[in-house]
Formats: structure tokens, C-alpha cells, sequence
């Protein structure tokens, strides 16, 4: 008996194979559709992840501050931007010479009183996320003298001295500013410290603050860290070292054996020069609108 030759070419197909192809057809469709769903859900994840690392890292790590005035020219420039390190200061203490950012509220401002709308307080918790503004109490300066420092101004050389070694400021400050106008002799008390813009005409700073709590000084527990970088603009991008003049063995040698007399700014120029100052910064917001940050 002859084989079955089997279906001709050209017959009809059996509808049970088919329905098993169709089937076969569908299941294997459906993975895309379950790479599709899990393409979103991951990147879901994703962002809540880089938002909850972005906001550890500014809690605890390193945060973006924004410049938005003149005060620290030209070492900063108003619309820097400023990587701080908050951990810095865990590994060792602060140094003369330090950048630094710190709270002002409690010492040269009022307690700062957060938002009353938690709307506003969202939006100024995302500002400060990424520096676009800051707290209008937080302030960076420079670090001239730690606690127990005698810091003078001004030799007969019209040099800052601290503990009576002179600094050389030329590299640092405003071109073509004194080191200060404003005469002043001060020891930094206990767990204070001294700090001044590098714009010298043009920063308010420990020099005008002798009637707030510490005769003008911060407390160390107010730094909320070291600014080190410039990340914007792009052609700022550099770091933020300490002048050589800081390195001096002499300024530490001296400070174990400092003595002065108590914090005084010579005669009644501090008030002088407080209002000379005042009117300065006036006019220039007058020219140009502050954009929040560290002053």
C-alpha cells in the first residue's frame, strides 16, 4: 500500500494548528508589553533613588551654594556656584585661611523663622537643593582667626597681624583694598571665630559686628562646612585653596602664648564704618537685585 503523501501543496491548514500558531503568536507578544511597564516602573525608581542620594548627600556630604553679592570678590563672584563640604571638619578642625559657609542666625541675625506655608517651604527646600538660593542668614568668609587668637589691625606695615605674625593678603583681597580701614584688636574667645570677606571695602563682616553676641565673632558651631570648589559658571570651575600666608609655623607657635586685652574696636569708628558700609551695600542692590544665597 502506497504512503500518505500528506496534504497537497496549497490545501487548506487544519484550524486546531492554526489556533496553536495564533496562540503561540500571542504569548509571544506579550513580554514586550511587560518590558514596556517594567521601562517605567524602573525609571521610577531611578529618579526616587537620585532624589533621595541628592538630598542625603546635601544633609550630610556636600551642598551648592550661590554668591550674590561682592563680598568675597574676587576670590568669589556674584553668581558663583559653591561646592561645600559638610564632612570636612569630622576628619580635622578649622584652619585659618578656610572658605567658610555658616549660619549667622542667632549671632549676626535674629533666629531664622522657617515658612509658615509648607508650599513655600517645598519650593525653598528645592531651591537650596541645587543652590539656587539659600537662607538669607547664611554667609561665607573667610577664616583670619581661630579661638584664642589675638588678631590686630593694622601693623605699622597696614597688615592684619594674628598673634603678632603679620599676613600678606595681596593675593587674596580686592585689588587695591587696605586690608582694613577699620581698626580693631580682638582675642577670639573659646569655640568663636574671627572671620572677613576678601572684599575688604565691600564685606560685612566680624569688623562691623561688634555689638552682636561674641564682639563680632561666629560661633564654630554655626560653619556648616568649607567651600573648596567653583563648579559654575563653567569658565570659573577651579579650587578654593588656603593662601600660603596662612601656612606661616609662627601663626601657631604664637597662638599657645597670646594675651590681649578684650575684644575692642578702636574708639567709635566701628559705628562709622558700619554706616559707611550700609550705604554702600544700599547702592549697589539699588543697581542690581540679590538672588539669595551665601553673602
Amino acid at each position: 500500500m502506497a504512503p500518505d503523501p500528506g496534504p497537497e501543496p496549497g490545501a487548506q491548514a487544519d484550524p486546531a494548528t492554526a489556533a496553536e500558531a495564533s496562540a503561540d503568536s500571542a504569548t509571544e507578544t506579550k513580554p514586550a508589553k511587560k518590558r514596556k511597564r517594567s521601562f517605567w516602573r524602573d525609571l521610577g525608581v531611578i529618579v526616587v533613588a537620585a532624589l533621595v542620594l541628592t538630598i542625603l548627600l546635601k544633609a550630610f556630604v556636600v551642598q551648592v551654594f550661590s554668591i550674590p553679592s561682592g563680598s568675597m570678590e574676587n576670590t568669589l563672584l556674584p553668581g558663583d556656584r559653591i561646592l561645600v563640604s559638610k564632612i570636612v571638619y569630622q576628619f580635622r578642625p578649622i584652619a585659618r585661611g578656610d572658605v567658610v559657609v555658616f549660619s549667622g542666625a542667632g549671632s549676626w541675625d535674629p533666629p531664622a523663622q522657617p515658612p509658615s506655608n509648607w508650599f513655600a517651604r517645598i519650593g525653598d527646600d528645592l531651591e537650596n537643593l541645587v543652590g539656587i538660593a539659600g537662607p538669607s542668614t547664611d554667609y561665607v568668609k573667610r577664616v583670619i582667626g581661630l579661638p584664642g587668637d589675638h588678631v590686630v589691625c593694622c601693623n605699622t606695615n597696614r597688615q592684619v597681624t594674628v598673634n603678632g605674625v603679620p599676613l600678606s593678603e595681596s593675593s587674596y583681597i580686592y585689588p587695591g583694598d587696605a586690608p582694613s580701614t577699620l581698626r580693631f584688636n580682638i582675642t577670639v574667645p573659646q569655640g568663636r571665630l574671627w572671620v572677613m570677606g576678601d572684599n575688604r571695602g565691600d564685606s560685612d563682616d566680624s569688623r562691623y559686628r561688634s555689638n552682636d553676641p561674641g564682639d563680632g565673632t561666629i560661633p564654630e558651631s554655626a560653619v556648616v562646612g568649607r567651600a573648596f570648589l567653583i563648579i559654575w559658571p563653567l569658565s570659573r570651575i577651579s579650587d578654593i585653596p588656603i593662601p600660603n600666608t596662612f601656612e606661616q609655623a609662627g601663626l601657631s607657635a604664637a597662638s599657645a602664648v597670646a594675651t590681649a586685652p578684650p575684644a575692642t574696636v578702636a574708639g567709635g569708628s566701628a559705628l562709622t564704618g558700619a554706616v559707611v558700609l550700609t550705604w554702600r551695600r544700599r547702592r549697589r542692590r539699588r543697581t542690581g537685585r540679590r538672588t539669595g544665597g551665601a553673602d
